[in-house]
């Protein structure tokens, strides 16, 4: 099969900066040498604000890797004259901003064009809208109020142009007519996630038939909000979706009308894009169950790479000894174990599941004379707290091992977080869990008792155990970055990466620990799809107690405590890591789907 490719667009709302997930997926890549040979010409196209300082710091740090060749806001025109005149006529009908340049990945560079659509005059846009009501059934005017949707909507026709203008055929005529497309190039419009959406709806509405396109699915929007919001959550969405596509149900069938969400308007609209690709084998599900149109179209699986590089038994055994001495610094005693949990502050997460794990484990330690600490390392603030306020927290009462909510330390979600961990570490025999609610992990960001040569890559490297224990977790790259490392990584069942690593044969070692919070336990049997959706937090919680027990039992005995045990965990991480690659991803995934695509 031919894996070769004219142009590949990725329309993203990370183009220009790495945000999370998707920007970490594009990271890989576009970095991979076996994509890279394959696409002779890769474009990222998405929105940008130009007045956020954050933003644009972010954006033309060197560490970006942008180099900004056309850009009106700022001066900047270094491409030929056509192109720039043609730029020019855009900014000036929509009364947009335009960014042109290149940005590296790993070794390559590729093309970036952004848009900050702010102040983009109405009449374009309310045009726009009309058309995606009239031809995908998107109800703008219902959304208008959300000022994320109105961000990407506004700047799909101007990216859209602004593409065309860089990998079109023929003159460049005047907005809004848009170059044309060229027939001899095997070109494929990839829009990641909803937020890619608008602008690939824009050239199926101006070239229908032109372009291949491919809506690039990391999640499923609407499954997301059901699960998170209804205190069943992953216990109860599961067993339902099951109960339901086996009597040839779908979504709204069960769940009823999901119309008052824009996310899942504009999904519903992706079912007019040549074909999916799903991230994980549940998605897949789920993009079946989401409806029938969804049913009949070609998904196609390609999993996240696991994170992998090789490390000694020395260099691991250094970084244990920093988070050792770290722990040491702020409980007074020297672990046994270090566990590890580096996630974002959210629901999804499943954080509370670690606490009932850690007290099914806490006597199995005691019994055996051993002891541990949990660092979550999550905050509900993205760019995390001031390192002068870390400081100033640490010496009046000792954070991160004791928070407080009344000076900007805890925020929302933390604070409900920090009141288990109290509860936790007031009962405790052998373990303690302390909540690390910065971004960052160095003295500089994290306070003067870290280790001055600690950074981030210990925690990594050093830790026992991964905690990831999602409600919905489409993938779950951040979960197995430890696997490389020898730690043993205790996911969920609904975690994506599950199904790589048992291909890979990941789920027969000690490295991964697999947690079934769907499956229902004797005591709690239902029968009808009507008892299933009326499981509720009881019987989930219900679930976690029985499972808790079994996960804390496979730790304990799990845990590496010979040099040999150890060695052997690190070996068989670092070749299950390179069994579940990204240049397997691509190679064996990727470009095999693109290829059928188009």
């Amino acid at each position: 099969m031919t894996t070769h490719f004219d142009v590949i667009v990725h329309a993203t709302h990370e183009a220009g900066i790495k945000v999370g997930g998707i920007g970490a997926v594009l990271d890989n890549l576009l970095s991979n040498p076996a994509y890279v040979r394959a696409v002779d010409r890769t474009l990222l196209v998405g929105p940008f604000n130009t007045t956020d300082p954050v933003e644009m710091e972010r954006l033309f740090a060197p560490s970006n890797g942008l180099t900004v060749r056309y850009s009106g806001l700022h001066g900047i025109s270094e491409v030929d004259a056509e192109l720039a005149r043609a730029f020019e006529r855009i900014e000036l009908y929509y009364h947009v901003h335009l960014l042109y340049g290149t940005r590296r990945f790993g070794a390559f560079e590729h093309e970036v064009l952004l848009v900050d659509p702010r102040e983009m005059v109405p009449q374009p846009v309310e045009h726009f809208k009309y058309h995606l009501w009239e031809h995908f059934g998107v109800e703008s005017l219902r959304y208008e109020h959300d000022p994320e949707y109105e961000l990407h909507v506004r700047a799909a026709e101007p990216a859209f142009l602004g593409v065309q203008a860089l990998i079109g055929q023929g003159s460049h005529p005047r907005p809004p007519a848009a170059r044309s497309a060229d027939p001899e190039k095997r070109t494929l419009f990839v829009a990641h996630e909803w937020l890619g959406l608008p602008i690939v709806l824009s050239a199926l509405l101006r070239m229908p038939g032109a372009y291949r396109t491919a809506f690039y699915a990391h999640e499923v929007a609407t499954v997301r909000r059901l699960i998170e919001t209804h205190p069943g959550h992953d216990t109860r969405f599961y067993n339902a979706m099951y109960r339901a596509r086996e009597r040839g149900l779908y979504l709204e069938d069960v769940f009823g009308d999901q119309s008052d969400f824009f996310k899942h308007a504009l999904l519903q609209a992706a079912g007019a894009l040549d074909a999916f690709l799903a991230v994980g084998d549940l998605v897949v599900d789920e993009l079946r169950f989401f409806s029938p149109l969804f049913a009949r179209c070609p998904i196609f699986l390609v999993y996240n790479g696991v994170p992998g590089e090789a490390i000694t038994s020395e260099e691991k055994a250094a970084s244990k000894a920093r988070l050792q001495q770290y722990a040491e610094n702020l409980l007074g005693f020297r672990p046994t174990w270090v566990f590890s949990h580096v996630t974002r502050m959210v629901v999804s997460k499943g954080l509370w599941r670690d606490v009932r794990v850690m007290e099914q484990l806490d006597p199995l330690l005691a019994a055996r004379g051993e002891t541990a600490v949990l660092f979550t390392l999550s905050s509900a603030v993205p760019a995390g707290r001031r390192s002068e306020d870390v400081f100033r927290w640490e010496a009046e009462y000792g954070w991160p091992v004791n928070h407080r909510a009344d000076n900007g330390d805890l925020v929302g979600p933390e604070l409900e977080y920090y009141r288990a961990i109290q509860q936790y570490n007031r009962t405790a025999q052998a373990s303690r869990i302390v909540l690390v609610n910065q971004f960052g992990w160095s003295r500089e960001r994290c306070g003067r008792r870290m280790p001055a040569d600690m950074r981030f890559v210990d925690l990594r490297r050093g830790t026992d155990l991964e905690f990831g224990q999602s409600i919905y977790e489409p993938f779950g790259i951040a979960q197995v970055e430890p696997l490389a490392f020898g730690a043993i990584c205790c996911l969920s069942n609904v975690c994506g990466c599950v199904g790589f690593l048992g291909q890979a044969g990941g789920n027969k070692l000690p490295n991964v620990i697999v947690a079934d919070y769907v499956s229902l336990p004797p005591s709690l049997q239902v029968n009808s799809l009507a008892e299933i959706l009326a499981i509720g937090e009881e019987e989930r919680r219900l679930v976690e107690t029985e499972m808790a027990g079994e996960v804390a039992a496979k730790i304990i005995v799990r845990l590496p405590r010979t040099p040999e045990e150890q060695a052997r965990m690190l070996a068989d991480g670092q070749a299950l890591s390179q069994h579940t690659s990204w240049d397997v991803v691509v190679r064996d995934q990727l470009l095999p789907a693109l290829s059928q695509i188009v």
